[in-house]
């Protein structure tokens, strides 16, 4: 018969109850301050609903009323350099921290319960959450993406769980540093489940990260509840997983969420890793809006007549009346004044009376502004070196493309140590799979982070710490299809951050990959991601096809306070072209063609390894082509005078890449061209671009899938013949 042992995860799981002790331990002034910021959280709620119920508020208004508890106790125990990220439901963390920031604990509430630095704290974040331009984020964010870097506040988030790596990411940042920070990610009973935070854990734990996985568990996620989403209610107990202490407290108690959180941030100063907090909370109202859940039928108005029993405020108010620090007039007073406060600033925005107010039509942003911030203006490249390559004095040496990568990498690294390499494998294998990182581990050793295979947790790290400001991270994807597993925060998260939250917030993240048509790698490991990253503005993208040339759009990507997308190409990591060996310290600007072949009869628009194959074609075969290096891919970085100069002269083009029609670039590319110049055109634009399916294993099929010398040397010949000119091919 088998032996049975059972076993104990390591990782303590502990409830901290708070004491009568306790409370007395705080004193009046302690306590003062738990009851004044949690009304004058609860009173910028209410009047924020009040303003939603007169069609005030554009889109949803996710109400943390019931839920301050959590919020005021954990920030009582921060300093003011602490970190904070939330979700969607995140007023009430996002204004206890700008308070705290503020100096709202310096506060004598019976005395003055809302000076104007306080008011003013509660009319920006109002006028956020309206849409109005003097908003955090200048009404960009609305409710669910508020923002104040200098109070700490990284950024409330829409997705669920999408915040959860990027605070992973400011946790390293800090952490590497030198600081005693810590940051708390909070989240919800929904995202719990979510992929990301689960990734999250991992990383963290297993860079011990000063993080506080601070969950708010208020029963439902919308109207499940979480005995319908989860095995065990008790959502701590995911810590154990990973090795995580956990702490399990009331919430609806802001002194034990004090407790808790005082230890947690024992724990993270001391260089111990992460910690979850388990805030056990109740949101009065439904999702969204002023009913409450019983409305929808979904929970009963007794369990929510039992739970408002225990709201934080009463509890504050009755345990300081018992003690004889509150009186009727006072708890009465300082109501009466933050009500009166939230009024007054509402007053500020609106015109008219309740009922009928409308929004001051001159604090709307102006239409003009929709654009502004997508991406930075490049001002960071005022005084840097451009130089071509056939302008280049330096050496030159024939050098394999794949050895350049990691010269250029190993250089950058050595002169700034911002830059860090993020990835699967990048620190074993002699420079991950294919080379690009050799060497790099060896020297650089707290710089270069090998990565569980989370691509959504490690690219959101990535993001985090570049949006802390104190790093530059070089994310490796190790092929792009990858790119669809980490989509939200590519996508959601770091192309949109610096539009999202008011054009205030660079996002220098590098990140490299490769594509590998033609390896028989197959359907999941052979995109060209150039089409799918050029319709989420915020990306810039290149995509070198010589070493000088990925040394100069290298350097340029690691300047630039934009992200960018560095592609590469398998078919040219082992050939062997001119590149330089002792000066690497040139840019090539982002946005700049190059003229690669010149021609009269039509353009050729490409890029990576079709750049040579089409100069083989027209060579070999006498088409009289102009071939143009597209160099920099993104909508803002298409060098249209280039281009246009080209289109100009030769009246017809030619777009010419190499996988499937379906995610293709050149498709976005050829409705731009028609629309600027129609005029010059003696015929719409062709395409060498492959098929519909995606490459597949089979060599033959793989060959029919992506196009290469035959369709460029089949459609040149069309471009020739549709000109109305006999074809001569050269012999």
């Amino acid at each position: 018969m088998a032996k049975k042992v059972k076993l104990k995860h390591e990782a303590p799981w502990i409830k901290i109850q708070s004491s009568a002790e306790d409370w007395t331990n705080l004193g009046r002034s302690g306590l003062m301050k738990i009851f004044h910021l949690l009304h004058l959280i609860r009173a910028f709620e209410q009047e924020l609903l009040q303003l939603e119920k007169e069609g005030l508020t554009h889109g949803p208004v996710h109400s943390s009323i019931g839920q301050e508890g959590g919020a005021v106790g954990s920030v009582l125990a921060m300093q003011a350099t602490d970190q904070m990220n939330g979700s969607h439901r995140g007023h009430h963390q996002f204004l206890a921290k700008a308070l705290a920031y503020v100096g709202v604990f310096e506060l004598d509430p019976c005395q003055n319960a809302a000076p104007e630095h306080i008011k003013e704290v509660l009319q920006k974040t109002l006028a956020e959450i309206m849409g109005l331009a003097q908003g955090y984020c200048c009404g960009r964010g609305g409710s669910m993406h508020l923002r104040w870097k200098d109070a700490g506040c990284l950024g409330t988030n829409a997705i669920v769980g999408g915040g959860v790596p990027l605070a992973a990411g400011v946790a390293w940042s800090r952490k590497h540093q030198n600081s005693n920070d810590a940051v708390f990610t909070c989240y919800g009973d929904g995202s719990a489940h979510i992929g990301s935070v689960q990734e999250s854990l991992n990383l963290a734990a297993i860079w011990k990260l000063p993080l506080c996985f601070f969950v708010e568990n208020n029963g439902y996620a919308v109207a499940t509840t979480v005995a319908e989403s989860a095995p065990d209610p008790r959502l701590s107990l995911r810590a154990a997983g990973s090795s995580i202490p956990a702490f399990l407290v009331d919430g609806m108690d802001p002194v034990a969420v004090m407790l808790a959180t005082k230890e947690a941030l024992k724990h993270m100063r001391a260089g111990k890793g992460p910690v979850m907090i388990e805030a056990e909370v109740y949101r009065y109202l439904h999702h969204s809006g002023g009913f409450a859940g019983s409305a929808f039928r979904y929970r009963s108005k007794e369990e929510e007549e039992q739970l408002k029993a225990r709201d934080p405020l009463l509890r504050v108010a009755m345990e300081m009346k018992e003690r004889k620090w509150l009186t009727d007039a006072e708890e009465e007073q300082i109501q009466n004044d933050v009500k009166a406060a939230m009024i007054e600033v509402a007053g500020r925005l609106t015109d008219g009376q309740y009922g009928k107010r409308s929004i001051i039509e001159s604090l709307w942003p102006k239409p003009e502004f929709r654009d502004v911030g997508i991406r930075g203006d490049l001002s960071e490249f005022d005084g840097a070196r451009f130089v071509e390559q056939s302008a280049f004095t330096g050496k030159l040496e024939p050098r394999k493309f794949i050895d350049i990568i990691a010269d250029v990498m190993h250089k950058r690294m050595e002169e700034d140590p911002r830059i860090f390499c993020l990835g699967e494998d990048i620190h074993r294998l002699k420079g991950g799979t294919n080379g690009a990182t050799r060497g790099l581990s060896e020297r650089f050793t707290n710089r270069v982070l090998p990565t569980p295979i989370t691509e959504n947790s490690f690219v959101g790290a990535g993001g985090g710490a570049a949006m802390d400001g104190h790093f530059r991270p070089v994310i490796e994807l190790m092929y792009p299809d990858f790119v669809l597993v980490a989509a939200d925060q590519v996508f959601n998260q770091i192309s949109r951050a610096r539009h999202m939250y008011g054009g205030q917030t660079p996002m220098p993240v590098v990140l490299r990959t490769k594509v590998a048509m033609g390896t028989g790698y197959g359907s999941q490991h052979s995109m060209d991601p150039a089409g799918l990253y050029f319709n989420w503005p915020g990306w810039r993208i290149v995509a070198p096809s010589t070493p000088y040339d990925y040394v100069g759009l290298m350097n340029s990507a690691l300047l630039c306070e934009d992200p960018v997308l560095v592609i590469e190409h398998v078919d040219l990591y082992n050939q062997i072209m001119d590149a330089p060996v002792e000066d690497l310290e040139f840019f090539i600007p982002l946005g700049k063609a190059k003229v690669i072949r010149s021609g009269s009869k039509f353009t050729v628009l490409t890029y990576l390894d079709m750049v040579h194959q089409c100069i083989n074609v027209a060579e070999q075969h006498g088409f009289d082509a102009e071939v143009i290096d597209l160099r920099s891919l993104d909508r803002a970085g298409i060098d249209w005078d280039t281009v246009g100069n080209s289109i100009r002269k030769t009246n017809n083009v030619v777009i010419v890449e190499q996988g499937s029609v379906t995610a293709s670039y050149g498709g976005n590319l050829s409705d731009e061209i028609q629309k600027r110049f129609f005029d010059y055109l003696d015929q719409p634009v062709k395409r060498v671009v492959g098929g519909e399916g995606s490459p597949s294993v089979s060599k033959v099929l793989e060959n029919a899938t992506i196009s290469g010398r035959d369709e460029i040397i089949a459609r040149f010949s069309e471009m020739v013949l549709e000109q109305g000119r006999p074809l001569q091919l050269v012999s």
